[in-house]
């Protein structure tokens, strides 16, 4: 059932809503949180589609602010509110309110959304596009106990996620941080089924997007570790590459719905990690209405801490890394050879690679040469002191003994 209110009050609004719900037989209200959505013009289909979905899971009053924008001065002075309602099959499960502002009013549609809200139950206020730098700051969002945006959308999402960390609030979320959810919990469960100990991650996808960003600023927050960030051709995150002790962990995804992870020593398995919709990502964020501490620690590690300056294995090599041998631990005729200054099994020749040794990881410098590699590593050849260990799993709360 549908019904439009045209230079409407926010008190004429819910005496229709009542009756609307007498109409179709339901004169209960049986929902469980309110929705408000803030969009444009543009966006507010996709939107309430989107809210619809996930009101299946969660039957909620959805109200769509959508702020229009006046053609002349005069319509800015004039203040006029559009209401139209759905309720019933129209409606998902729950109610529908589009809310059109005009002229004056749309600097304060807070008074507007405040009457219409459901006593005593939780707000979330989710922005599609444009949401403001602090959210918790915006007058909607004071209403609201979560407040969801999209750094997606935005023009320079890197930057953004900057911003974010320096205005966040307990109970802001990301719906580029919910995209990540199935990677996380893959992640963590392919590092419980080795004892192992990371040494440096890679995480790849596409330019400008911060799912990406924010899934290597978790794992570099929880495993205390360099992670690099690379670029590919996408769709969204491809591959994350972890180095270990044990070999290397890759899980990955080239074409957006099938991933592989493969572990050192077991077979291949095929993962489905399909790239969710919107109406999975909000259904999936009302779940959850208390502040995701996981989310706020991962967000303020800082995208400017990635990709530090140090050497990453490159794909195929020993993620083990035997290191240069020390001079102390060459024979008589290595040394004999060394002064003749012919090349040695094992010593580099040219300034290449070592014959018959692989590469072994730094963690913390890059090593200028045999002198200082020899320097890093102890009498036995075992790595340096900066290698710090890391537990085999990955806990999504609370920080990873160090």
């Amino acid at each position: 059932m549908k019904t439009d209110l045209t230079d409407t009050t926010a008190s004429k609004i819910n005496k229709a809503l009542v009756k609307a719900r007498r109409a179709i037989g339901t004169p209960a209200v049986g929902m469980v949180l309110t929705l408000v959505i803030v969009t444009d013009e543009e966006n507010a289909y996709d939107a309430l589609k989107a809210a619809n979905d996930a009101s299946r899971e969660h039957p909620s009053r959805t109200l769509v602010v959508v702020k229009r924008v006046s053609r002349s001065p005069r319509d800015r002075t004039q203040s006029r509110l559009d209401a139209e309602l759905r309720v019933g099959a129209d409606a998902g499960t729950g109610e529908t309110v589009v809310l059109r502002l005009y002229g004056e009013i749309v600097d304060h549609a807070q008074s507007v959304v405040l009457p219409l809200l459901l006593p005593d139950a939780p707000v979330v206020v989710w922005w599609p596009v444009d949401a403001p730098l602090d959210p918790a700051g915006d007058p909607l969002g004071a209403l609201a106990q979560r407040r969801v945006t999209d750094t997606y959308s935005s023009e320079q999402p890197v930057r953004e996620l900057t911003a974010r960390a320096d205005t966040y609030t307990p109970g802001d979320t990301d719906l580029s941080w919910t995209r990540i959810t199935p990677w996380r919990s893959m992640l963590a469960a392919a590092l419980d089924q080795v004892t192992c100990e990371v040494a440096a991650v890679e995480v790849e996808g596409e330019e400008f997007n911060p799912s990406c960003e924010l899934l290597a600023m978790w794992l570099a927050d929880r495993l205390d570790v360099p992670v690099k960030r690379s670029l590919s051709s996408g769709p969204g995150l491809t591959a994350v590459r972890m180095h270990t002790d044990s070999g290397p962990i890759v899980l990955d995804r080239a074409d957006g719905s099938l991933a592989t992870l493969s572990i050192q020593g077991q077979p291949d398995r095929a993962v489905a990690l399909k790239r969710r919709d919107t109406a999975e990502l909000i259904a999936e964020e009302l779940r959850r209405l208390d502040p995701d501490d996981t989310y706020a620690s991962a967000l303020r590690f800082g995208v400017e801490r990635l990709n530090p300056s140090v050497p990453f294995p490159q794909p195929g090599s020993d993620a083990k890394g035997a290191g240069t041998e020390s001079a102390d631990a060459k024979g008589p005729d290595a040394k004999a050879a060394d002064a003749e200054g012919e090349p040695v099994k094992g010593e580099p020749v040219s300034g290449g690679p070592a014959v018959g040794v692989s590469t072994e990881l730094a963690v913390e410098a890059p090593v200028e040469g045999a002198a200082e590699a020899a320097g890093a590593q102890g009498p036995q050849g075992s790595p340096s002191a900066s290698l710090k260990p890391v537990p085999s799993g990955l806990s999504g709360h609370g920080k990873a003994a160090k």
